[in-house]
């Protein structure tokens, strides 16, 4: 299992990567880490997900749904993305 400093750093440089204008799925970083078999990455779903929203309020990277920044890091549902912080 990947470290939330091995999340962070493979989340930030995915995001970094995809530019200003263009988000990531957070299952790209999971893939990343854990490879391509769902049984590698699958468990890393939800310590994504916890380093998103940490990092979301650290103001370093922005949780996306539906187009739109969330408004709570802590209370969303659903499929989500990863983008760079709008200024």
């Amino acid at each position: 299992m990947a470290s939330d400093a091995e999340i962070e750093e493979t989340m930030l440089r995915l995001v970094a990567e995809r530019g200003a204008d263009k988000t990531c799925c957070p299952s790209e970083v999971a893939r990343a880490l854990g490879g391509p078999h769902p049984d590698g990455w699958g468990p890393l779903m939800q310590p994504v997900r916890r380093v998103a929203v940490r990092l979301t309020k650290q103001g370093r990277v922005q949780i996306v749904r539906k187009g739109k920044p969330v408004a709570d890091p802590d209370d969303f549902r659903g499929i989500y993305r990863l983008g760079t912080p709008r200024a």
